[in-house]
């Protein structure tokens, strides 16, 4: 293929990614949800695997340190989250919910599943198993561990 072509698909990739976030984030803010998206992805991830260091964190939801840190520090705020002692390591933090933020997922979680799925409308499953396939392609053949 040409080298155009490939432009095209970045930034049809980027647009594409862009509006997934942009419309969540509307839905967000006209439901009164009173978290971004960026803070609902540190809250579910840390949902699913709790507590976790600020590195684990930073990994596992693809923000830079900087900006994991930003984001805690709101919802810290917002009591959803805390920063506790590593139980071998006193000079590391841990990040885990509170009560308050379990219960947030556990409320926001059905509502934001109906969010994201406005983007598979007139897709079917097949389409998903591709794109999802091709996705993954992209992301290991940029894999910076793998240069």
């Amino acid at each position: 293929m040409q080298k155009e072509i490939y432009t095209q698909y970045s930034f049809i990739l980027d647009r594409t990614a862009r509006r997934v976030k942009q419309y969540a984030q509307t839905s967000f803010s006209e439901k009164s949800f009173d978290i971004t998206i960026d803070q609902w992805s540190i809250l579910k991830t840390l949902y699913k695997e709790d507590p976790m260091t600020h590195k684990e964190l930073a990994e596992k939801t693809g923000k830079d340190q900087p900006t994991l840190t930003r984001i805690v520090d709101i919802i810290i705020k917002k009591e959803l989250v805390e920063r506790v002692e590593h139980p071998e390591d006193r000079r590391c933090l841990l990040i885990q919910l509170t009560t308050q933020g379990e219960n947030k997922v556990k409320e926001l979680s059905p509502e934001i599943a109906q969010i994201r799925m406005k983007a598979w409308e007139n897709l079917s499953e097949e389409d998903f198993k591709n794109f999802t396939r091709i996705l993954n392609t992209i992301y290991n053949n940029l894999n910076v561990q793998g240069k």
